[in-house]
């Protein structure tokens, strides 16, 4: 996932890399290293979308006197290769970001030390994917075709809802999607074609989608930013495709880096089309702050985390009472039915599904 990439506030901080975000003054990062004193410090490994707040960091420090370092290290497929290959001799204490794609990976390399953390019973049961608890669930949202309404309010047709509906004449030309090889909503596009038409049907789908003339763009930012008309980018840069494969927080997202906010989200949800991602943080096995990573994760899944998450990284809390901001409630949409895909199917699958693929739509 480029996510979060996910939604365009979360690029802006990509930029930083890696950020050190501290409560307090004074240069005791380090303190007591060498004489056998506790680490002041836990380091975080994510991808780029990582952006908790400042504020909700620093409440974490007040809890418990760890300052936070965050490594940012490009989408969630790079940053988990790069913590493979240095298994053993982590470059931090948690890792944040593999999902429910790529869990299975992160799982059988071995790179996690398994915790229980605390406060877990609040956390959806059905997002609780390793009962091993090598990773803990932190956040959720769902991969969705996302529409113009202006489009398809001018042209007075209306908007497709269905992946059925995206292989119908009317929608002919109209469809940009990410790369499933590249792109992390784009695989997650692909796996829901295979949650709803299945290992056998699903190929026959995308022969029918590609006789419609769906457009494949690398990644995310290419297909949601310059081809999509709807958006505030797409607009900018003259994009003429009028559905996206995008997030369910898309519109939400628009509305609030609008200016003036509308008073109605400039683009909707085909809300069946979606598949849901659930991303995960772990322990690092070889961590040098193991206590101090223990508490992230354990303040991860606490509410002030998972209240903050929305506004600063776009995705959806896993705590069952964490409350969403209202731009989300008023704007957003609840994905009732998305498809799923067992994460061992996946694993057994995932690459001869991605070259299958590229050989039906790319080549």
């Amino acid at each position: 996932m480029n996510t979060t990439k996910k939604i365009a506030g979360a690029a802006l901080a990509a930029a930083l890399g890696v950020t050190t975000l501290t409560a307090c003054g004074g240069d005791d990062k380090d303190a007591g290293a060498g004489s056998g004193a506790a680490p002041k410090t836990v380091t975080v490994v994510g991808h780029d979308s990582f952006n908790p707040s400042k504020e909700v960091l620093k409440e974490f420090e007040k809890q418990t006197g760890y300052r936070v370092e965050v490594v940012k290290s490009g989408d969630a497929g790079a940053a988990l290769n790069q913590e493979i290959l240095t298994k053993g001799k982590p470059r931090g204490d948690v890792f944040f970001g593999v999902d429910n794609t790529m869990l299975s990976k992160a799982l059988d390399n071995g790179i996690f030390t398994p915790y229980e953390a605390k406060g877990l019973a609040a956390v959806g049961a059905g997002y609780q994917l390793d009962k091993q608890h090598r990773v803990t669930p932190i956040d959720t949202g769902d991969i969705c075709v996302n529409y113009d309404r202006q489009y398809f309010t001018d042209k007075k047709l209306a908007p497709p809802q269905t992946l059925d509906d995206l292989v119908k004449p009317e929608y002919k030309n109209l469809l940009v999607t990410e790369n499933a090889a590249t792109s992390s909503p784009g695989l997650g596009f692909l796996l829901a074609t295979v949650g709803k038409y299945g290992q056998d049907g699903w190929k026959d789908y995308w022969s029918k989608l590609k006789a419609n003339g769906v457009e494949v763009v690398d990644g995310w930012e290419q297909a949601y930013n310059e081809r999509f008309s709807g958006s505030a980018g797409g607009k900018k840069a003259k994009g003429d495709r009028p559905l996206v494969v995008s997030y369910a927080s898309s519109p939400p997202v628009e509305v609030l880096f609008s200016e003036p906010q509308p008073a109605e989200a400039p683009t909707g949800v085909s809300t069946g089309t979606c598949f849901r991602q659930i991303e995960f943080a772990g322990l690092l096995k070889g961590a040098k702050n193991e206590a101090g990573g223990k508490a992230f994760i354990d303040f991860m899944i606490g509410k002030a985390f998972q209240e903050d998450m929305p506004l600063n990284m776009f995705v959806n809390p896993v705590v069952k009472d964490a409350k969403l901001p209202e731009v989300f409630t008023k704007h957003g949409v609840l994905i009732e039915k998305p498809e799923n895909v067992a994460p061992d199917t996946i694993a057994k699958n995932r690459e001869q599904w991605v070259q299958a693929w590229t050989s039906l739509v790319v080549k």
